[in-house]
């Protein structure tokens, strides 16, 4: 079976968590904030924990911090368990970044922090969000963080320049889905001394150090995800997955719960058997999102002019952490290529502000882009590593399932 995600880990990554001596987390930190043109980096358990502690340690409290109404849940968790409430912005149905108009009305008085996210691995247009918040700072004389969520977008530009060097620092996920993975772990980066010493010593402060046990816990980990995602093991994992509850506290209780919190290890430290697949993985990152450029090239050829389906753009700049395409119904899509052996995936399937707890003051059709991408998006393997064999099993059978359509199967259109 072709999994709709898989994680580049090979015998490099296996060897490193192995390892019992090396590089630590400081190593990691200084080759990512090497890697990726910043001047300091902070590793944390989880990126949602680093995005909580910059507003923690910068004293961002009872304020309103606008992020995009589609985007990762966790995101808002972190806002609201900081203290701060959320308030919501719809986004574009072309690459499905933050409506640069509606940021523009919906910072006020009490904005302290704006959270880009560049979804999917789209550059959002940086340039335009830095004059927008200044010019609200000029307007009510305040200060608001910009903070750059490239969860999905490690190394994604935008007219040339790295998405995550504008702003005032940038949040990175490292989970095993992400571009690249330290297994769990998150990651800020700053380019300002003095922000970033704040915010190192309050993760001092407030961080449990890693211990034996968690770096073994770790080990196992990533041992069981490279099992489970070879090619013998992955149909028996995924028939698990969708067909009983075992996975659930990993997969689907994850996100969707319905439930504001962090997990149980949220303030633990990274420890450095993580730190050690980080930097194998940091070396292979130039390597990676060229194979998904490439595969993302391949379907915008093979499946251009499929009446009803929206594709995704070919953007510059882009990393294709995912290759999203909009459907009239992608349960059925789904099913049919499951039944060719290929997987497709539902990555965003909600819209944040339309959740149990989120949705107690949401009006009836606010955010209708964010609802109707959480409805109809579906994403298509784009990982390192598929080969080329592989990328045209599934266009074809991505062609074969649009040709079996009804006739009268609605049109999704960008720009709805």
């Amino acid at each position: 079976m072709i999994p709709r995600f898989k994680p580049a880990i090979g015998a490099a990554e296996l060897g490193a968590a192995a390892a019992v001596r090396g590089a630590g987390v400081a190593d990691f930190e200084c080759e990512f904030a090497r890697t990726f043109g910043a001047r300091h980096a902070i590793a944390f358990s989880y990126g949602r924990t680093a995005l909580w502690a910059l507003f923690k340690a910068l004293g961002v409290d009872g304020a309103e911090v606008v992020l995009p109404a589609y985007t990762c849940v966790v995101v808002a968790h972190a806002v609201v368990l900081s203290g701060n409430t959320c308030r919501f912005v719809d986004v574009s149905l072309r690459d499905y970044g933050m409506d640069l108009d509606e940021l523009e009305r919906a910072i006020t008085p009490r904005t302290r922090a704006v959270v880009p996210t560049h979804v999917f691995g789209y550059p959002v247009d940086v340039d335009r969000v830095q004059a927008i918040v200044h010019a609200a700072e000029r307007r009510f004389g305040t200060r608001i963080l910009v903070v750059q969520d490239c969860a999905h977008s490690f190394g994604a530009s935008f007219r040339g320049k790295p998405v995550a060097t504008a702003g005032d620092a940038a949040l990175f996920g490292l989970g095993i889905s992400k571009l690249i993975t330290s297994i769990f772990g998150g990651m800020l980066t700053i380019a300002d001394d003095e922000l970033a010493s704040r915010v190192r010593r309050f993760r001092d402060d407030h961080v449990r150090a890693a211990t034996a046990a968690k770096a073994m816990q770790r080990r196992a980990y990533l041992v069981a995800a490279a099992a489970a995602f070879s090619p013998a093991a992955y149909g028996a994992v995924r028939w698990i997955e969708s067909e009983t509850p075992l996975l659930d506290r990993m997969s689907k209780a994850y996100h969707l719960d319905g439930l504001v919190h962090f997990p149980p290890d949220h303030l633990d430290a990274m420890t450095d058997v993580e730190a050690r697949v980080g930097l194998v993985q940091l070396a292979r990152y130039g390597s990676i999102v060229e194979e998904r450029r490439a595969h993302a090239a391949y379907y915008d050829r093979a499946l251009t002019g499929i009446v009803g389906w929206d594709l995704p753009p070919i953007v510059d700049g882009a990393t294709y952490s995912h290759y999203v395409m909009r459907v009239p119904n992608r349960r059925d899509l789904r099913r049919a290529l499951l039944r060719r052996g290929i997987e497709l995936g539902e990555l965003i399937q909600y819209s944040v502000p339309h959740m149990p707890p989120y949705d107690r003051d949401t009006p009836p059709g606010a955010w209708p882009n964010s609802r109707f991408a959480s409805e109809h998006t579906i994403n298509v393997p784009v990982y390192s590593g598929l080969t080329a064999a592989e990328c045209a099993r599934v266009a074809g059978a991505l062609l074969e399932a649009a040709a079996r359509r009804p006739a009268d199967a609605a049109h999704v259109a960008f720009g709805r």
